[in-house]
């Protein structure tokens, strides 16, 4: 699903990541955890396409059997829009749309049509429990629900691989503990992978990996 070859990011004279090398499994859920300003995050972020290496020349990131350091800026919109899903630790949903109408959002940009996509939103709404929330807007639900729905939107693309990046940080415990289940239950309903950035040490723990960053690299 993912290998990932002498990833390295700097900022000016700040190396960030100093050669980093890490291979994940289709179906896999791995969880990122290490000190703030570790370069968890940025890792995520290189990972997912949404930034880029420092040494495009000597390093690798495969997803899916592409190398993706090698499209132009316009195939990795289409890549990233087709294969790959976000979730944040803020859901960043749209405040004048309601709950269907965000999570229907990436597959319209897609181009994928509207019926097609509507019920498509709605069976993702109905397995993460928001049936009755279709027409409601974000201020409408509760954190718990509203991280929800970014779940949903994360997943209407049906891409193969989830990033999430300390998604469960702006919950309380108990809607935390719920969202960290949906992810297990989403893999063995769906087959996705994710890779997750937190500081949640029992959801660090319930993943079938941790990864542990010091100082830009993996610890061994």
């Amino acid at each position: 699903m993912i290998e990932a070859t002498n990833i390295r990011k700097s900022f000016g004279t700040l190396e960030v990541l100093k050669g980093v090398d890490v291979s994940i499994k289709k179906g896999e859920i791995v969880s990122i955890v290490g000190a703030s300003g570790a370069g968890k995050t940025t890792l995520l972020q290189i990972l997912g396409t949404l930034d880029s290496v420092s040494n495009p020349n000597d390093s690798s990131l495969i997803i899916n059997g592409t190398n993706v350091l090698t499209l132009s800026d316009q195939e990795m919109a289409h890549f990233r829009n087709t294969n790959l899903g976000f979730i944040f630790q803020f859901h960043q949903l749209l405040p004048e749309f309601t709950a269907l109408e965000n999570v229907c959002i990436p597959a319209y940009i897609k181009g994928t049509d509207r019926e097609t996509v509507e019920a498509a939103a709605k069976k993702y709404l109905d397995f993460l429990g928001l049936t009755n929330r279709y027409h409601h807007k974000p201020d409408e639900m509760s954190g718990g629900e509203q991280q929800r729905v970014s779940v949903a939107r994360a997943l209407i693309n049906n891409p193969g691989l989830i990033f999430a990046d300390e998604p469960s940080g702006n919950l309380d415990s108990e809607s935390a503990e719920k969202l960290h289940q949906l992810f297990f239950d989403l893999r063995d309903t769906f087959n996705h992978t994710f890779v997750i950035v937190t500081h949640n040490k029992e959801l660090a723990n319930m993943a079938d990996r941790k990864l542990t960053m010091v100082d830009g690299l993996i610890a061994q």
